[in-house]
């Protein structure tokens, strides 16, 4: 895990690892990329309590992708699994997941289904590969306007109907990945040089391109609570959008980049543009209703977690 002002949602998330009926975890490895001091004070005194839960912290924020090659390389199991701090595994996960590696070959990666906090599949546990074409579908909705032409080139495959077993698809969420240590290492990792989002595409493209299969695991199921961090949400997006040029520069540049770039580019910075604008509004507008109605507020000393227990909110 990697996390950097998570939330209350990461000592969930831990616990729910940590938990009796998640068989066959060896160790997990926080990886704190800048939780307030009061958090990561509490990081500690669990890790002693805990001999599974190992913290490595005092190299600031690097950034996801180098953060979890740097958890990586202190792991010592024969499977990593990348896990967000804002997602909790579904009871017995994990003896799940370990049951589907002991039928894959030696390269391999898998996810499994990802579900909003409502019970709905999450976009983004099942996708194609990202390529110039599905973008620009996707961000336009050109399936929209002509579903009989373009439906069949979405990005996003999570309004499909599920498979009924575990089936090869092209890409999956960086939300949870499990891939054998030595898959891991011997693509290189993540590329750090994504800082946040996009680096678990990039890394579904280097397996396809490498002939390594992924798969989607629709039996396993694992809750994400999106936006937990208390980072800045426009930053965060300026940082996908940073992600996706990279990403775009580094495997699809050819002889007719100069014909995609352009709509690319329109597409990506009409994306980032709608996307900061919306969250402006949304803090100018909560801002100005909590400041006219809200009346004083004392936030609890417990909080209650996403899998059922109540711990001391390190913060308070």
């Amino acid at each position: 895990m990697v996390s950097y002002r998570t939330g209350p949602v990461l000592f969930a998330a831990i616990e729910a690892v940590l938990a009796d009926d998640q068989e066959g975890v060896v160790e997990v490895i926080l990886v704190d990329n800048g939780n307030p001091p009061a958090v990561t004070k509490e990081l500690a005194r669990r890790a002693k309590t805990e001999p599974r839960l190992r913290l490595v912290s005092g190299h600031g924020n690097v950034g996801f992708a180098r953060g979890c090659n740097i958890g990586a390389r202190r792991a010592v199991g024969r499977y990593l699994l990348l896990l967000n701090p804002d997602c909790c595994l579904g009871p017995g996960a994990i003896p799940a997941l370990l049951a589907e590696a002991a039928v894959r070959g030696d390269h391999w990666m898998l996810g499994c289904r990802l579900v909003n906090p409502d019970g709905s599949e999450q976009r983004g546990s099942r996708r194609a590969l990202l390529t110039p074409w599905t973008a620009l579908v996707e961000v336009f909705r050109l399936d929209v306007l002509a579903p009989r032409l373009f439906r069949r080139y979405r990005f996003n495959h999570h309004d499909k109907p599920p498979p009924n077993e575990t089936a090869r698809v092209s890409a999956i969420s960086g939300a949870i990945m499990m891939l054998p240590a030595a898959t891991f290492h011997a693509m290189g990792g993540l590329d750090e040089g994504y800082f946040l989002h996009v680096d678990d595409l990039d890394l579904c493209l280097r397996l396809d391109r490498a002939g390594i299969p992924v798969y989607y695991a629709p039996h396993v199921e694992v809750v994400h609570y999106v936006s937990s961090s208390s980072a800045n949400p426009v930053l965060v997006e300026w940082h996908k959008t940073r992600g996706f040029l990279r990403y775009f520069w580094t495997h699809f540049r050819g002889r007719l980049w100069f014909l995609l770039w352009g709509p690319l580019s329109i597409g990506i910075f009409t994306r980032f543009g709608i996307k900061a604008m919306r969250l402006i509004l949304h803090s100018v507008v909560t801002t100005a209703f909590q400041f006219k109605s809200s009346p004083p507020y004392s936030p609890p000393k417990k909080v209650e977690n996403m899998v059922g227990h109540t711990f001391e909110d390190p913060e308070k």
